[in-house]
């Protein structure tokens, strides 16, 4: 590093960084150095409120190692689900996409599959979250607004044309109709010549978060999670590598909840599923290792690393120790993870790569399995394909 000359004539002498910061060893002197010097006027928390210490150090982790960290692949998956993490395979890179006609989205997989995307994730118009077709009067203005409008076993054929079932996983949001659509996608794939044993991928069907944040439902309560139930049983003898519901943070957490009130509503509605699932006469380690949880990540690196981990070792030993499942698939947590769609702005969207590539680093160093990151138009419109090709 270059020092500013002293004047016109030539360069000062040379210092370092070393000889002009006093060394503050003890800890006494360090909290009077702290004390005494003059902190910027700002608020020292994370984005979830929490006030941030000045420093921390070993004490401040207050955990056994073995007890609460264990190793990658083993009880309580803290560190993740897998022996080999991302040596062994990488996180499924998985775009949200869905817009105007099946003919429409069908080609834009195309185009997402042909630049390297791994797995489908659909996005269903407000039509079809609602269980109404698209010529329905109620439908009119809103028809491929937001998703791809599927209102029929052709719309679905349509979808997925020239798409190999058997080999590529699809994502579906969709929670009220989750079985009619979950039907059309499975009569699909027959048409294809796939077996539904061999079908992969999620169907949203996470009604809970719908009365607490998302706020699309078609019936009450309880005769929705009976047909979740009967979903669960269903994928458990027909469509065994089907995940029967994402269990979904990402919408609570859009809606205004902190990274703790995110994992906790998600983490209770998880819990609810399973109960329901036991008390409908499923054996718990016959559905469990299905369900899958769909996390935001937000811009707050280390609390949303934190958070995934969290998430991981609370679930491991509620489904253990209180749910009483023995297969060890029971106790993970497998997650999708999208990047923060609040944190995107309109004004300046170039920032918007900058943001998502630090979500995005947050989640994969919390061990999701699968990744959606936002394109940097995503606030305005639907994605351009530079941009959607710039996020993938």
């Amino acid at each position: 590093m270059k020092s500013k000359p002293s004047n016109g004539a030539g360069p000062a002498p040379a210092t370092t960084t070393t000889a002009r910061v006093k060394r503050v060893d003890a800890p006494a002197e360090w909290e009077a150095a702290m004390r005494d010097a003059k902190l910027r006027d700002v608020e020292f928390t994370t984005l979830s409120g929490h006030e941030l210490k000045p420093l921390y150090g070993p004490e401040d982790a207050q955990i056994d190692p073995e007890r609460d960290l264990g190793l990658p692949g083993q009880f309580p998956y803290t560190r993740g689900v897998h022996p080999t993490m991302y040596r062994g395979r990488l996180w499924t890179m998985r775009q949200f996409a869905g817009f105007g006609s099946a003919r429409q989205t069908n080609e834009r997989f195309k185009f997402l599959l042909a630049h390297g995307q791994t797995g489908l994730s659909t996005a269903f118009d407000f039509p079809t979250l609602m269980g109404r077709d698209s010529d329905d009067e109620l439908s009119l203005g809103e028809v491929g607004q937001v998703g791809v409008a599927i209102s029929s076993l052709e719309d679905m054929e349509t979808l997925m044309d020239g798409i190999p079932m058997g080999e590529v996983s699809t994502s579906m949001t969709i929670n009220g109709p989750a079985p009619i659509l979950l039907a059309f996608y499975i009569a699909c794939g027959e048409n294809q010549g796939v077996d539904p044993k061999h079908l992969r991928g999620t169907v949203q069907n996470d009604i809970l978060k719908e009365f607490q944040a998302q706020h699309a439902w078609l019936v009450p309560p309880e005769p929705a999670l009976r047909m979740i139930t009967d979903v669960m049983g269903y994928c458990a003898e027909r469509v065994p590598q089907w995940n029967t519901i994402s269990i979904s943070g990402y919408h609570i957490r859009e809606a205004g909840s902190t990274a703790a009130q995110e994992l906790a509503f998600t983490l209770a509605n998880g819990m609810e599923y399973v109960r329901r699932g036991i008390a409908a006469g499923l054996d718990v380690d016959a559905f469990a290792p299905r369900l899958s949880f769909f996390f935001d990540s937000h811009l707050d690196f280390f609390e949303e690393i934190a958070k995934f981990r969290a998430a991981r070792r609370i679930w491991a030993r509620k489904m253990r120790d209180e749910f009483g499942a023995k297969d060890p698939r029971s106790w993970m947590v497998r997650f999708h993870t999208q990047t923060a769609g609040v944190s995107l702005t309109a004004q300046q969207p170039e920032n918007n790569i900058v943001r998502t590539a630090f979500e995005a680093l947050a989640a994969v160093l919390g061990g999701t399995q699968s990744l959606h990151t936002n394109s940097m138009d995503e606030t305005l419109s639907l994605p351009t394909e530079k941009a959607v090709k710039i996020a993938l």
